[in-house]
């Protein structure tokens, strides 16, 4: 307690919601040749939002599929992983 400024930022942290993080870009928006994806220079804050939550999804799938069982998953959630091709574990 008192270490962190505000519940958010723990919440952000990886692993609190049984979710890997999203990939991280920094400025430019192309760096050595690799380019953030579009969606992040939009300004849309509910585009890049959604981007991230599946990101996470779609990164945990893939490298900490058993981390999914735990995980609040939404009805958009699994939809989004089946559509990706992922089994959603059920609870």
């Amino acid at each position: 307690p008192g270490v962190l400024s505000a519940s958010e930022c723990f919440e952000l942290e990886s692993h609190y919601n049984s979710l890997l993080e999203y990939p991280q870009y920094t400025r430019p928006a192309v760096w050595r040749g690799r380019a953030a994806p579009d969606v992040l220079l939009t300004g849309d804050h509910g585009k890049v939002r959604r981007w991230r939550r599946e990101q996470a999804l779609l990164r945990t799938a893939r490298r900490r599929p058993e981390l999914l069982r735990a995980a609040a998953l939404t009805a958009e959630d699994r939809a989004f992983l089946r559509r990706a091709g992922i089994e959603v574990p059920e609870g």
